[in-house]
């Protein structure tokens, strides 16, 4: 497997706020509802975020939770607000919600747009999976000839619509999208980007990779890794983070610490075999690290996070 699939198999909304944004005249819009990720598609017209022309066909993601503006092509200031839980309002505080909902997935300005575009929004890092939000940069441009033209088509259409089981649709196909544009801007040799450790081409850093990937709670150490890819432990080491751009036991946390946050989601399983499935002993030393790196507690994590439906 290489290392970018490791890394994009983790996309899983639940009842994801997605839908058509239809705009017309002049407009912008200040988008602060401290979304982990937001996926942007001009399904046609042209769009200005964060001062990059978008125009139709291309596919923008936004890394949160930092505020964003949104605005016509001539880039007008906003008029409106986005607020947590998608809480819409004018700039003076005004609901908005009822006065530019045009049906179930459609809001915006009119109802013969200029400009449509598809918006759909991961509240949380932990929603995303894996490294995809660290992966990408703050705002990360598709151009249309690299974007996935089909899945916004579908996705478009699903919004458009009111089917039977609609909101599994729509969840499943922006996973699509999310997957598809990630994979589109990496696809760019000039994305300026520090994304080494998702673009090792280095044979022999990927096989110790796959091994890191497949046995996260193994005891490794650099030495038993480089028994693994049949190489000596100071040429391991020396490979991995050229191809990686940290050490092999730097890159094993952090990738425990990212799988943890995954299984926590889950409310049966308990802290402790969190913490022994990814490789600590004691669930004190696991809840030290995961804090350090993620910022809070592995209890606090999981109670700040969404109940999984059975």
């Amino acid at each position: 497997m290489d290392p970018l699939a490791h890394y994009l198999g983790g996309p899983r909304a639940r009842s994801a706020f997605a839908l058509l944004m239809e705009m017309g005249g002049s407009w912008g819009v200040d988008v602060r509802d401290g979304a982990a990720l937001t996926v942007i598609a001009v399904v046609h017209g042209a769009a200005r975020l964060e001062g990059t022309l978008l125009a139709a066909g291309d596919v923008a993601l936004v890394r949160g939770p930092e505020p964003y503006v949104v605005s016509d092509a001539a880039g007008h200031p906003p008029t409106i607000a986005i607020q947590p839980g998608q809480r819409c309002e004018s700039l003076d505080g005004r609901d908005l919600r009822t006065e530019l909902r045009h049906g179930l997935r459609r809001w915006g300005t009119s109802a013969d747009p200029e400009t449509t575009l598809l918006v759909g929004t991961y509240d949380r890092a932990d929603d995303v999976g894996g490294l995809v939000v660290s992966a990408v940069p703050r705002v990360a441009v598709v151009p249309r000839e690299r974007a996935d033209g089909a899945v916004v088509d579908l996705l478009a259409r699903e919004l458009a619509g009111a089917g039977p089981a609609g909101q599994v649709v729509v969840d499943r196909l922006l996973d699509v999208l999310v997957v598809s544009t990630v994979r589109g801007w990496f696809a760019d040799p000039g994305a300026p980007v520090d994304r080494t450790w998702l673009a090792c081409d280095d044979p022999v850093v990927v096989r110790a990779l796959e091994h890191l990937h497949a046995e996260p709670a193994a005891p490794w150490t650099v030495e038993s890794l480089a028994r693994r890819v049949n190489l000596s432990r100071a040429s391991l080491a020396a490979r991995f983070r050229a191809g990686v751009g940290q050490s092999p036991m730097a890159y094993l946390a952090r990738w425990r610490l990212t799988l943890a946050g995954d299984l926590l989601l889950d409310p049966s399983v308990t802290v402790a075999a969190v913490a022994r499935s990814v490789g600590y002993e004691n669930a004190y030393a696991f809840s030290t690290a995961f804090k350090r790196q993620v910022g809070t507690t592995p209890s606090e994590f999981r109670r700040r996070s969404p109940v999984l439906a059975a």
